[in-house]
């Protein structure tokens, strides 16, 4: 039903369009003429001014032929470095880059799966509620675009967000939620050879704090990590200030609490250890979602996948993505497979045969939704 040969020269085409985050309005340009020229009414919010992205989110809305509810289909544009003069290649059942650069199937396998199952809608005339489809901005650096998403624009309560690797027919129904932390460390300066005892070294605080400090994969639910160590101008000078980011995440919000809480007394303990001062930033990141295999929303997607000829299957996510924070606003969301492999990396992939069975599960949940 799909037209495959289109499908593969869209998405080719597609990924040799640079859109890096803060920069996706060139190709966001492109996909907004694909959606017009379906039907679509085209929206753009504010959300590139309030991030610094060249373009902000598009919502994009079709009119439905038949009384179904309002369904909503979501992406995002920007990609990963080295996103620059991508040159795909197929290969062996695969579309992979020549090495040099990511792939951007991480998330242009998803628009393009998205626009030909679309395509295909309108080719066949089926019927369909209420269609919306939200294209945002800056989610690879920390879901930037949907934080500031228009939400007032969008009817749908239910949203299926295609940016998940692996094969087609994975639905993932659990993420965590996650907290930062900002954490500056105060010592006191002194000439490390002449008179290290009149000084207090912020990097000796935290490593102290960070000995005592349980990381990395805590439960099968919670993971946590120091990531970004920054301070110190010299050997000779004992170090005054040092800053520190770090995160916590847990699929259980009593679990992320504790663990974030945990880290922070660390830091708070040895300060007073060293008679040094601490100063801690904790921020939400995202909450964590769950959804029901029983909820029409799994339910749909396993009998799309089941029309299709594959299996569906449910998972939990230990990353974030749009569809943390679409469940925040009350919009019941689930993250959807394409095919894609290694995201984020030079041997990111796609495979063809879950590339082109993304786009027919779009299709036939748009059918039954």
């Amino acid at each position: 039903m799909v037209q495959e040969k289109r499908m593969i020269e869209s998405f080719m085409k597609y990924v040799q369009i640079a859109s890096p985050s803060k920069k996706e309005k060139e190709f966001a340009d492109v996909i907004k003429k694909e959606l017009e020229l379906l039907g679509f009414e085209i929206y753009v919010d504010q959300a590139g001014e309030k991030v610094g992205s060249n373009t902000g989110n598009i919502i994009a809305r079709w009119e439905g032929n038949s009384k179904k509810e309002p369904i909503l289909f979501s992406c995002h544009l920007d990609t990963v470095p080295p996103g620059e003069n991508i040159k795909p290649i197929r290969k062996e059942g695969k579309i992979i880059s020549n090495g040099n650069t990511i792939l951007g199937a991480d998330d242009k396998a998803g628009i393009a799966a998205l626009i030909e199952a679309l395509k295909t809608v309108k080719e066949k005339n089926i019927e369909h509620g209420t269609i919306e489809v939200v294209l945002t901005i800056c989610e690879e650096i920390g879901l930037f675009g949907i934080r500031n998403l228009a939400f007032d624009k969008l009817r749908s309560k239910k949203a299926y967000v295609l940016d998940s690797e692996g094969k087609t027919g994975k639905i993932v129904v659990q993420g965590p939620g996650e907290n930062d932390l900002e954490i500056k460390v105060f010592g006191k300066a002194a000439h490390a050879g002449i008179a290290p005892e009149q000084g207090i070294s912020a990097i000796q605080v935290a490593a102290h704090a960070i000995s005592k400090m349980n990381l990395l994969r805590i439960d099968e639910e919670t993971t946590a990590n120091i990531g970004i160590i920054h301070g110190g101008e010299a050997t000779n000078v004992v170090t005054p200030e040092i800053h520190i980011e770090a995160e916590a995440r847990s699929q259980d919000e009593k679990k992320l609490e504790r663990q974030t809480q945990h880290m922070i007394g660390c830091f708070e303990q040895a300060a007073q250890k060293f008679g040094a001062k601490v100063q801690i930033k904790k921020a939400r990141e995202y909450s964590s979602f769950q959804i029901g295999k029983e909820e029409k929303i799994v339910q749909t997607v396993q009998k799309a996948c089941e029309t299709i000829g594959i299996k569906a299957y449910t998972q939990r996510s230990g990353g974030g993505s749009d569809t943390n924070i679409f469940n925040e606003y009350g919009i019941q969301a689930v993250n959807l497979a394409t095919g894609e492999g290694n995201p984020h990396t030079k041997e990111e992939y796609i495979e063809i045969e879950d590339f082109i069975n993304t786009a027919k599960m779009i299709v036939e949940i748009i059918r039954l939704a």
